[in-house]
């Protein structure tokens, strides 16, 4: 108990040039920006907005973290210039429009956001607005705060877009404030973080140094949530979870995006979904269209999870930590699903496993079944 579980070396060395089809030539574009990871550091963010020399702080945080928000604005004392509380799952533009027009917003010089996806969403939405610094304190295992991915949603279609300016300059890990993470929440944003590793080793700017990175925080996460079952306030199994959620969004911001979290994106812009239940219900759908499609390309990430497949391994995870979850079971039905079709056909989602309008739809209905 209280031990980080660490990766055997031998998985990192199982990745092959067959498991990164870019092993040969590839572009790694290092993402800038500060990371303090550990027990209790979310006592040092006084120091770190100082380190990035700000002095009006514009704190956001959702009802769900008002403690450790008024701890946060305790510590910054006079230099919070404004809270904001109000947060919403796939960042509204008419939200960030209103936080914008905040006066305290608009005095400040920093942005702090101290909560899961959506808190931390709505700051780098604004930074992209403002050119303001962001430093991020996640308390969940999302791991968005590590990537320059920012997304907004408008009339049910969410945007998304990727910019400098959405990427924290400073990120506190303190695996203390996901300890009253609600076990549910806990999995289904690690399988989030899990999503994040499994398309950095296939996006289309996927590389060695990203599949590493994607390997490890994969295996970090397989061996640390379940712990987090019997266990919730091992502080051992949450510190790993979240090296493992550090990781993934790491590995994602260099290799981008594909076929699972384009297809989240649309459904969950178009139905307001659970972002992380949706990843839950559909990631072992999309590793199974990539490994039926592309055989042997996720031969390590199996290796890294100790199971005969990619699919396997994710199916039997999901099954062990959350239990039966489909589209169905989050109450979108199967033509609201293929209301979507003409949406993820035009993006091109889906490609190049299912590129066709055929083997688009057939994947869409593998997505339907419960």
């Amino acid at each position: 108990m209280g031990q980080l579980r660490r990766q055997d070396p031998s998985l990192v060395r199982a990745l092959t040039p067959d498991a990164c089809p870019s092993a040969g030539h590839f572009v790694f574009e290092a993402q800038t920006g500060r990371v303090v990871f550990g027990p209790g550091r979310r006592q040092e963010l006084g120091a770190e907005v100082a380190h990035l020399g700000a002095t009006k702080v514009f704190l956001i945080a959702g009802p769900h973290e008002r403690a450790a928000a008024d701890e946060a604005a305790r510590s910054l004392g006079h230099r919070v210039v404004g809270r904001w509380d109000e947060v919403r799952q796939h960042v509204p533009v008419a939200l960030v429009d209103k936080a914008l027009a905040d006066p305290a917003c608009q005095q400040a010089d920093v942005l702090v956001s101290l909560g899961g996806g959506s808190a931390i969403g709505l700051a780098k939405a604004i930074a992209v607005s403002k050119s303001l610094p962001v430093l991020a304190v996640p308390t969940t295992y999302s791991g968005s705060e590590m990537t320059p991915i920012w997304g907004t949603t408008s009339l049910e279609r969410k945007t998304t877009g990727r910019d400098v300016k959405a990427l924290p300059k400073t990120v506190i890990y303190d695996p203390e404030l996901t300890i009253s993470l609600p076990i549910r929440l806990s999995a289904t944003t690690g399988i989030n973080a899990l999503a994040h590793c499994v398309e950095a080793l296939y996006a289309p700017g996927a590389n060695p140094v990203t599949s590493l990175l994607a390997l490890e925080g994969a295996h970090a996460l397989f061996a640390n949530l379940p712990q987090l079952q019997s266990e919730p306030a091992d502080v051992g199994a949450r510190s790993g979870a979240l090296y493992g959620a550090f990781l993934a969004g790491s590995a994602l911001a260099g290799a981008g995006t594909s076929v699972h979290h384009r297809i989240c994106h649309i459904l969950g812009g178009r139905y307001d979904l659970s972002h992380s239940e949706l990843h839950t219900a559909l990631l072992g759908r999309s590793v199974a269209l990539v490994e039926q499609r592309t055989p042997g390309l996720l031969a390590s990430l199996a290796a890294a999870m100790g199971a005969p497949t990619a699919t396997s391994g994710i199916d039997q995870l999901v099954k062990q930590l959350v239990g039966p979850v489909s589209l169905a079971r989050l109450g979108v039905s199967r033509d609201q699903v293929y209301a979507v079709l003409p949406d993820i056909v035009a993006s091109g989602a889906a490609e190049p496993w299912a590129s066709t309008h055929d083997e688009v739809s057939a994947f869409v209905e593998s997505l339907t079944r419960d």
